[in-house]
C-alpha cells in the first residue's frame, strides 16, 4: 500500500481484550502466527488459547489481559508489517508502550511477555492490598479537570484527547469526583479495572516492578518511542527503562504525546495495531490526520487496500 507521508504505529492499553482476539489471522498470515506461538512457549501455558477462546472472565484478569493483548498487538503488527512503510515515530497507550518498545526492538517479544507478566501481577496485587478504580469523565477541559481531580483527590491518570480524561483513586474519591463531574454537565463511565492504575495507590507496585526492570534486557530503540511519562520522543535504553519505571504511577499523557508527533515528527498517518481505541482518541487530538486501525483479518485487508477508519 501507499501512504503519503510520516507513519506512526500505536498500540493499545488494558481494556483492549477481547475473546477471539487475533485468531482469524492466522487463517491468512503465518508472521502472526509465529508471535502467538512464541508467546505461548514464553508464557509456559495456552495465552493464545484464552485470546482465541477465552472465557472472558479469565481473560479480563489484569495477570491475563495484559500479556494477551500485547500478544496480538505484535501479532497485527506482524501480520501486515512488510506492506507498510517504516514508521517515523511508535507510541503505546500505558500497557501498549510495552508493544511499542517490541516494535522499535528495544525489547525482545520474550522479554518483553516477561516484563509485562511481571508488571500484571505487581500490579494486581497491588490493586487487591489497596482498593481502587478508575473513571472517565467527558466533556470537561483541561483546567476544569485539574480542578475536579484536586477536589475529589484522585489522580487524573490519563489525558486521552481534548474533552476526554481518566482519573483514577480510592473507590470513594473516584465517586465523589463522578458526582461532582456529572453535576458540571460532564458524562461519566466507570472503567472494567481492578484497581487505581496511574495513582500512588500503584506504589507498591511500583516498587516490586522497578526491581524486576532493574535487570531487564532493554536495548536502544531503532525508532524514537514516544513515552507516556513526558510525551517526549526517547530512544536510549536507560531512558525507557527509567519511563517504564515510571509509569505505573504517573499519569498517561497521551494528548501530548499524539500532538507532539504530529506538529514535531510530522506525523500524518497513524496505524492502531491490536484495538481501535487510541485510533478513536488520535482523531480528537490531530483531526486532520488519517487514522487506521488493525485488530482483525478484515481490518487488515481494509489496511493493505489503504482504507482509514
Amino acid at each position: 500500500m501507499v501512504l503519503e507521508g510520516p507513519v506512526a504505529y500505536l498500540f493499545p492499553g488494558q481494556g483492549a481484550q477481547r475473546v477471539g482476539m487475533g485468531r482469524d489471522l492466522l487463517e491468512r498470515f503465518p508472521a502472526a502466527a509465529e508471535v502467538f506461538g512464541r508467546a505461548d512457549r514464553a508464557a509456559g501455558r495456552g495465552l493464545s488459547a484464552l485470546c482465541f477462546h477465552g472465557p472472558e472472565e479469565r481473560l479480563t484478569e489484569t495477570v491475563n489481559a495484559q500479556p494477551a493483548i500485547v500478544t496480538t498487538s505484535v501479532a497485527c503488527l506482524r501480520a501486515v508489517r512488510e506492506a507498510l512503510p517504516a514508521p517515523t515515530a511508535l507510541a503505546g497507550h500505558s500497557l501498549g508502550e510495552y508493544s511499542a518498545l517490541i516494535a522499535a526492538e528495544a525489547l525482545g517479544l520474550e522479554e518483553g511477555l516477561r516484563l509485562v507478566e511481571a508488571r500484571a501481577q505487581a500490579m494486581q496485587q497491588a490493586a487487591e492490598g489497596r482498593a481502587g478504580t478508575m473513571a472517565a469523565l467527558l466533556g470537561l477541559d483541561e483546567e476544569a479537570a485539574a480542578e475536579l481531580a484536586a477536589e475529589a483527590g484522585v489522580t487524573v491518570a490519563n489525558w486521552n484527547c481534548p474533552g476526554q480524561v481518566v482519573v483514577s483513586g480510592g473507590r470513594a474519591a473516584v465517586e465523589k469526583a463522578e458526582q461532582l463531574a456529572a453535576e458540571r454537565g460532564a458524562k461519566v463511565m466507570r472503567l472494567k479495572v481492578s484497581g487505581a492504575f496511574h495513582s500512588d495507590l500503584m506504589q507498591p507496585a511500583a516498587a516490586q516492578f522497578a526491581r524486576v526492570l532493574k535487570e531487564a534486557a532493554i536495548c536502544d530503540a531503532h525508532v524514537p518511542v514516544y513515552c507516556n511519562v513526558d510525551g517526549e520522543p526517547h530512544l536510549r535504553a536507560e531512558e525507557l527503562r527509567a519511563a517504564l519505571a515510571n509509569q505505573v504511577t504517573k499519569p498517561v499523557l497521551w494528548e501530548q504525546s499524539v500532538r507532539r508527533m504530529a506538529s514535531e515528527a510530522g506525523v500524518v498517518n497513524f496505524i492502531e495495531f491490536g484495538g481501535r481505541v487510541v485510533a478513536g482518541l488520535v482523531k480528537r487530538s490531530a483531526p486532520q490526520a488519517q487514522v487506521f486501525s488493525v485488530f482483525d483479518m478484515q481490518s487488515a485487508e481494509a489496511l493493505l487496500q489503504g482504507a482509514a477508519v
